[in-house]
């Protein structure tokens, strides 16, 4: 499945189920991990949960060849990696304490300066 196609499906999961402040970040030329990292929150653990739940079911009903999750019984911070895709789904709190997008937007501006 492209990449751009996953990436929709996870998108369209975590807005069904109203998540919040969903960002996506490109960061195919700055890992080898994944292509994509798309970050969201969610209201509550439970929401938390059923937001990384939908993503999985959405990722399966569209075939997606690879799946796993992690995070989910303490929900504070639960990972659905789709190989090309990894969605972080958090809590605010645990969203401020580790700033994924502030740790990528380092990464992106200091390898822009050294071009």
């Amino acid at each position: 499945m492209k990449t751009d196609t996953l990436q929709k499906i996870a998108l369209d999961a975590l807005e069904d189920l109203k998540g919040i402040n969903i960002t996506a970040i490109n960061v195919r030329e700055l890992t080898s991990v994944t292509d994509v990292m798309i970050i969201c929150t969610g209201r509550s653990t439970r929401h938390v949960k059923s937001l990384a739940e939908n993503v999985v079911k959405e990722a399966k009903k569209h075939h997606a060849s690879y799946i796993r999750m992690e995070g989910q019984r303490e929900g504070e911070w639960v990972i659905v990696d789709l190989n090309d895709i990894v969605v972080h789904v958090m809590l605010a709190e645990t969203r401020e304490l580790y700033k994924l997008e502030d740790l990528w937007e380092i990464h992106v501006n200091t390898r822009a300066r050294h071009r």
